[in-house]
């Protein structure tokens, strides 16, 4: 079999980039969750209040910590990572990451993103208090 190639035919590269795509995930979600549970039993807010909190105050940190490592040259949370922090609640963490951290303002797809999860979870919002 060829240097740098998997049965899969996969490049190690590639099978590299899922497992620390998968694990930023895990991290992410049981972070978010956890957040979440955490401020439900502070914060005396409606649920969704308080999941848009925490996984907004997850995403700022995320972008913070993608941006720290790009000036290191470390190892970089991947960009879906991100975008699913922004979908699942986190997108006024998303926007805050971007204007604080100066981070991913230069890549449309990012705008995008969080423009359509923040129709998503106005929309969401408004259904909820009314």
């Amino acid at each position: 079999m060829p240097r740098g190639s998997h049965r899969s035919g996969r490049s190690l590269r590639q099978s590299s980039l899922g497992r620390t795509t998968s694990s930023y995930g895990l991290v992410a979600a049981a972070l978010g969750i956890g957040l979440w549970l955490g401020l439900s039993h502070v914060i005396n807010w409606k649920p969704y209040l308080v999941w848009l909190v925490a996984w907004g105050a997850l995403t700022l940190l995320f972008y913070g910590w993608d941006k720290l490592q790009a000036k290191r040259g470390g190892w970089r949370v991947p960009e879906i990572v991100l975008h699913g922090l922004a979908l699942a609640g986190g997108v006024a963490g998303g926007w805050l990451g971007m204007f604080i951290f100066r981070h991913k303002t230069q890549q449309p797809e990012f705008k995008l993103v969080l423009i359509t999860a923040a129709v998503v979870h106005a929309a969401i919002l408004t259904s909820l208090l009314h």
